[in-house]
């Protein structure tokens, strides 16, 4: 079962380091993994995507909050959550009706254009990953210069927040 661990962390040389060391080292493997600071500059947060059983996760965890770095960490897929994640995507458009049908396809997909250059489009994407894969298999594979993904972000809904001093996860 797919997972999603936010982590908040010390934002501290060799935090990043010592997670991917742990996972590794037992096994476990990274899909994706988002890293940026806070509202507070001490903090980071990390959003990793995982696989693995109920089991697998739980010692993950465990050994997720063991690190000295660990402040707090949330099973993000045990609640209600939301997620999204960031597409780049540079396309070649070397005819009109190829700009027209990118351009139709990014409407529809709700993209952005974000960068026009001679015969080329970059696309800003947004949403889910399934969605972000639909658009990729969507677009001609030919037409393709680059693709550019971020990682699952993620937040929990309502009231459930990862903070350091909240009491209510």
């Amino acid at each position: 079962m797919r997972h999603i661990i936010s982590v908040l962390v010390e934002n501290e040389a060799g935090a990043l380091s010592r997670i991917a060391g742990l996972f590794s080292a037992r096994g476990y493997n990274i899909e994706s993994l988002t890293v940026a600071p806070t509202e507070d500059p001490s903090l980071s947060r990390m959003t990793i995507v995982t696989y693995g059983t109920e089991e697998v996760v739980e010692q993950i965890t465990k050994q997720l909050n063991k690190l000295v770095d660990i402040v707090k960490l949330q099973d993000l897929t045990e609640g209600a959550h939301i997620e999204r994640e960031l597409l780049l995507i540079k396309i070649n458009v070397s005819s009109p009706s190829a700009t027209a049908d990118v351009k139709r396809l990014t409407d529809i997909f709700r993209g952005k254009v974000i960068d026009v250059s001679e015969g080329c489009y970059t696309i800003e994407l947004t949403g889910t990953g399934d969605k972000i894969d639909a658009f990729i298999k969507a677009v001609n594979p030919k037409t393709i210069v680059e693709t550019v993904r971020s990682g699952a972000s993620g937040i929990a809904r309502g009231g459930r927040a990862l903070h350091p001093f909240n009491i209510s996860t």
